[in-house]
This record gives structure tokens, C-alpha cells and sequence, in this order.
């Protein structure tokens, strides 16, 4: 077997390449190309070049507003092969089961987990209970983080300047139903609510007549990883009921965060 140390002298771009990903991935954010340099410890023209060939690939991707890069789709999609078979799928499963049955007697929840993907909250697991909705999404759909209970659980979790990157300006705002944020201030206050509450809502904003509660559970470096979320049609569950219901997500949460966390 050849000796990896040599192997990676032999194909130096390559290296760093997989080092920006590296590095990029262990930030709670962008991060301007001047840090990587740093990290790296390469010259600053050079990352640059880099940064340069992986954008035009699309494994990473430049914030122009805040002179940062962060990681895009492409070093997801590749990520995401892993995430299909990742321990978070059997982690998350027998919980969000679980969560589904103990709730059949109060409302009907369709039970899903999610993870960000850009602004984008990208739905991993689904379970249902007899009688439950019938959602727009399912495993493999993307839909508006802001807009998604999942999504602002795990936004709610982010700093601030990350929350601001993803979300630059309006034209970062997709709208489904009329209802939901369409701002950054917006989306600040209703995320401030959220972390006050401890689980995150929407009520029609993704689909009329649907509602959802969700909360995130964090990974052992504390960066949210995941939101177990139940959606249900608003009109079965008395408002007055959900917080009784939105307890039972939060605890299901803090279990798979425990075993996130080892």
C-alpha cells in the first residue's frame, strides 16, 4: 500500500482542495478567504485560485456582502450520499416513531426530520399515522427553511451573521401561501420567539390548513445537525392543545440530541 503522506505530495491541489472543504465545514459559518489562508497556511493568491475553481464547480460558494465563502450544493450532494446512510437516519427513526404513536391519541402527525441544505430545509425521514395529512413533502424534498418549523429550528441555532449570509436580502424570500416572513428583521423576531419558546411553529405558511411544531437537536461540537418536526391539520388541534404537543417534540429532540452527542 502506498504511503498516503506521499500520495498527497504528489497531488498538492487536490490536498488543499479537500482541506478548504474540511475547514469550511468545521465553521459555525462563512468565512472570508483570508481565514483559510491563515488555516491553511498557503498564500493568500493561492487560496484565492482555489477558491476560484471550486465555486466554478460548485463546492463552494461566495457571500459578495460579507467577503465570505461557505460550502454549496455540490460538496452537499456529495455529502448527502453519505447522509443516506448516515447514523442520524437510525438514530432519528425509532424516536420519531415514537413521537408519532404517543401523539396518535391527541392528533394525527405526520413525523418527519430535517436538515438545512442552503436556506433550504431538506427532509430526511418521514412517518405517518393513520389518518394523518397528506404533505407536499416527502424524503428528498427541499422546501424554504424560513417558511418550515424545521427550518426555523435549526436557523434559530445559528448565529446571527450566518442567518444574515443565507438570507441577504428579499429576494432570499420565497413565499408559498402569502403567509410567512419576507424580510431579515422578519425572520430575526419570529427566530427570537422560537428560542424564547424552545420549539419552533408555522401555521399555513408551507401549506393552507397545515400546521406544524419542530425542534432542533445539536451535534457534540453544539451545532445544530437536525429538527424533529410532526405536522396536522390545524382545524383538529385545539391551540390551546399544541404546546402540550409541542413538549412531546422538544423531548424527543433532546433524546436524539443525547444520542447525537454519544
Amino acid at each position: 500500500m502506498r504511503d498516503i503522506s506521499v500520495v498527497s505530495r504528489a497531488v498538492p491541489a487536490a490536498t488543499r482542495a479537500l482541506e478548504v472543504l474540511r475547514t469550511l465545514a468545521a465553521q459555525p459559518g462563512p468565512v472570508p478567504a483570508a481565514h483559510l489562508a491563515r488555516e491553511l497556511d498557503v498564500p493568500r493568491s493561492t487560496t484565492y485560485h482555489l477558491l476560484a475553481a471550486m465555486e466554478a464547480e460548485g463546492f463552494v460558494v461566495h457571500y459578495p456582502e460579507d467577503r465570505a465563502f461557505g460550502l454549496g450544493m455540490a460538496a452537499f450532494e456529495v455529502g448527502s450520499a453519505y447522509l443516506r446512510h448516515d447514523p442520524l437516519e437510525r438514530l432519528a427513526r425509532a424516536l420519531l416513531v415514537r413521537l408519532v404513536d404517543d401523539l396518535r391519541g391527541a392528533v394525527p402527525v405526520v413525523g418527519q426530520v430535517g436538515v438545512l441544505h442552503g436556506r433550504e430545509t431538506l427532509y430526511l425521514l418521514q412517518v405517518s399515522a393513520p389518518a394523518a395529512p397528506t404533505l407536499v413533502t416527502a424524503v428528498g424534498v427541499r422546501l424554504p427553511a424560513q417558511l418550515t418549523a424545521s427550518g426555523r429550528a435549526l436557523l434559530a441555532g445559528l448565529p446571527a451573521a450566518q442567518v444574515r449570509a443565507l438570507f441577504p436580502d428579499r429576494s432570499a424570500f420565497v413565499d408559498r401561501t402569502g403567509s410567512g416572513p419576507r424580510s431579515l428583521s422578519e425572520l430575526r423576531r419570529l427566530l427570537a420567539e422560537d428560542r424564547r419558546r424552545g420549539w419552533s411553529r408555522e401555521d399555513g405558511e408551507v401549506t393552507a390548513e397545515l400546521g406544524s411544531v419542530a425542534a432542533g437537536a445539536r451535534d457534540r461540537r453544539g451545532v445544530p445537525a437536525a429538527a424533529l418536526a410532526v405536522t396536522f391539520r390545524s382545524q383538529v388541534l385545539d391551540p390551546g392543545d399544541e404546546p402540550a404537543v409541542a413538549a412531546r417534540v422538544v423531548a424527543a429532540a433532546r433524546r436524539l440530541e443525547a444520542r447525537l452527542r454519544g
